[in-house]
Parts: C-alpha cells; structure tokens; sequence
C-alpha cells in the first residue's frame, strides 16, 4: 500500500455497531410484546402494554432513520472476496429488505392506529398525528398487514442470523465478528 493511501474498513464503526446491537434487542422485545399483548383480553393491562409498545416502535423508527442516516454517511466494510456474485447480491438484497421492514411496520402500526382511531401520544406527552381518518374494516386490514410484516421480519432477521453464523462457521471469514461490539478494525469511526 503507497504512503497516505487509506487501508480499508475491515469492521463496522462503534457507532453502527451499537444502532445494530440496539434495534436488534428492541425489535426482539418488540415482537414478543406484540405477541404477548394480542391474546390478552381487554384491559387496563393490555392498554397499558399497547401504549408502551407503540412508544417503543415510534422509538425505533425514530432509531432507524439515525442508522438509515448512519448507514449512507458511513461505508460498511466490504463484502469478503470469496463470495460470489449471487450470495452479494442476496446480502445486498437482504439488507434492503430489513431496512424497508424497519420502516415499513411502524408506519402500518400508525395508519392501523390511526384507522382503529385510537390516537398515538408518544410517552404520554406528545400526541401524534392521526394519518387516516377512523374506519374499522380498514384498520382490522392494517392490523393484518402490520401483523405479517412483522413475521416477514422474523423470517428475514432469522436468516441473516443464520448466514452470519454460516460465514463464521462455515466460511471461517470475519463477517460476523466485524459486527460484534469490543472487537475494533481498521478505520473504526
């Protein structure tokens, strides 16, 4: 490598590290409150539980707008050379897809919210717009929509899982420890 040349990033940043580590256990914890919340019978309980889970999700897309922000401000290490072009293209692919996901739910829980006309107040204090107006059937349709994106997302968070820890036992190669918190690379930012 020629003097001043930049080596390259062989490791996420700090910073994209811990917005992966965060909304990784937000979402987890999203997800189960969602299913432990929606068989509950009609309560203060489970309104109270709605009430934080809503919070939580405004919370993590307010989140992932900093790392969609992060994420075009910052280029991630490079993708190791033994891949092949399909398996790069279904990583770049995957990735798009979690990221349309984590937009896409909490704006089907809010136009759900706001169909079923029950209001968002963020913490209690901040009333959130409503973007449709009251309208049972088509909030009980976003119900369902919201529903399944959030098992896509399950399914899609699964797999990257899985080939994470394929790349790590399997292909021996450093995609999964370049995203693991307390190991530094080149270029840490």
């Amino acid at each position: 490598m020629t003097s001043g040349a930049q080596s390259p990033n062989t490791h996420y940043t700090a910073t994209a590290k811990g917005l992966h580590w965060f909304m990784a256990l937000g979402l987890i914890g999203l997800f189960a409150l969602g299913l432990y919340m929606a068989d509950l019978h009609l309560s203060p309980w489970k309104l109270k539980l709605y009430s934080w889970h809503k919070w939580a999700g405004v919370s993590l897309f307010l989140l992932a707008l900093v790392r969609l922000f992060w994420r075009l401000t910052h280029r991630p290490p490079e993708l190791p050379g033994h891949m092949r072009f399909l398996e790069r293209w279904l990583a770049h692919l995957g990735h798009a897809v979690l990221y349309l996901l984590l937009f896409a739910i909490p704006l089907s829980g809010w136009l759900m919210s706001s169909a079923k006309g029950v209001q968002t107040v963020y913490f209690g204090l901040w009333p959130i717009p409503d973007l449709l107006p009251k309208d049972k059937v088509l909030g009980d349709t976003l119900h369902e929509v919201h529903e399944t994106l959030n098992w896509i997302l399950a399914l899609v968070v699964s797999g990257h899982a899985l080939v994470a820890l394929k790349h790590h036992f399997v292909d021996h190669d450093a995609v999964l420890r370049r995203m693991l918190p307390g190991i530094s690379g080149k270029n840490q930012g």
